[in-house]
């Protein structure tokens, strides 16, 4: 965070107009075809150097997924492999159409792949699963599911498995570990949900997909906002101020107009689910511990 007092600078902070934010986080237009670039020149690159042959994206009908799918063919063309793993009952028919038609569209590979008899496996293994109170845990399965399948394939394909989790998500933690949290790359993992509303109204993604209500998919009725308790567009422009402008929450609240226990509500749930976006710790015993001290430079992606 900046280190500013607080009270000596919100005084000086430029006034919102009417039901606006002092900044927009969308992109200028004129930056989204080198947004784009950026990223499928990303994608294509990573795959290259470490030498492998394609991609697998998991995709759902939601805006995430599709947006990444299409940039990723884009990228890869035929190297790209599009998996969608519905659960009857409880993925809504309309989000499979929407996939299988974008899946058309892009001319990709797909394959359907059912995840209810999984999903029973492993209730059969803790069948406390199923009970109230466990439903967290019990909704973190599917997630883990797709992951492995995910990963299944790619490794059968020697492909890169392709992530589709965007940065709102990312810093709130909203997302299963080593579920669709679990992936090689993030390609849009730099870009605010916001951002992806417009990145993918930029690429000519459906309107009927853009336009649907963002959930995970996890149980009947979920939806993102709902369960965040705020909009995407309050949320995107906090994170936007306590991220790329390192206010303190002090001074978010006092720029954007937002109460402060709004404003701290989000900022500590980018703190407590910081683990999410690291390695797990490792417990020091020799003088190169692996998560502290190691940096000679072997990344390849």
């Amino acid at each position: 965070m900046r280190n500013l007092k607080d009270e000596k600078h919100i005084q000086n902070l430029p006034q919102p107009l009417p039901d606006s934010y002092p900044f927009s986080i969308e992109f200028h237009p004129e930056q989204l075809h080198k947004i784009l670039e950026v990223i499928v020149n990303s994608i294509r690159t990573r795959v290259e150097k470490a030498s492998l042959n394609g991609g697998v994206v998991a995709l759902s009908g939601g805006i995430d997924s599709s947006l990444v799918a299409t940039l990723s063919s884009l990228a890869l063309g035929k190297k790209l492999l599009l998996l969608l793993m519905p659960e009857k009952g409880i993925t809504p028919d309309k989000d499979t159409q929407d996939a299988l038609s974008l899946a058309r569209r892009l001319k990709a590979d797909c394959a359907v792949i059912p995840i209810n008899s999984l999903i029973e496996e492993f209730i059969k293994i803790q069948p406390r699963l199923t009970h109230r109170g466990n439903r967290i845990a019990y909704a973190n399965i599917k997630p883990r599911i797709r992951m492995i399948i995910g990963y299944i394939y790619a490794n059968l394909r020697n492909a890169l498995f392709i992530g589709t989790s965007n940065k709102s998500e990312l810093l709130l933690g909203y997302g299963t570990k080593y579920g669709d949290m679990g992936a090689d790359i993030y390609p849009i993992g730099d870009l605010y949900k916001t951002q992806v509303w417009q990145l993918a109204d930029f690429m000519g993604i459906p309107t009927a997909i853009i336009q649907k209500a963002p959930s995970p998919g996890l149980w009947k009725g979920q939806t993102t906002e709902a369960e965040l308790g705020h909009t995407y567009r309050l949320i995107d422009h906090i994170l936007y101020a306590l991220v790329d402008m390192e206010f303190s929450p002090v001074i978010a609240s006092a720029y954007l107009h937002v109460p402060l226990r709004v404003v701290e509500e989000i900022h500590q749930r980018v703190i407590k689910n910081e683990h999410k976006r690291k390695s797990p710790t490792i417990t020091r015993i020799s003088p190169m511990c692996l998560d502290k001290d190691w940096r000679y430079p072997i990344e390849r992606y």
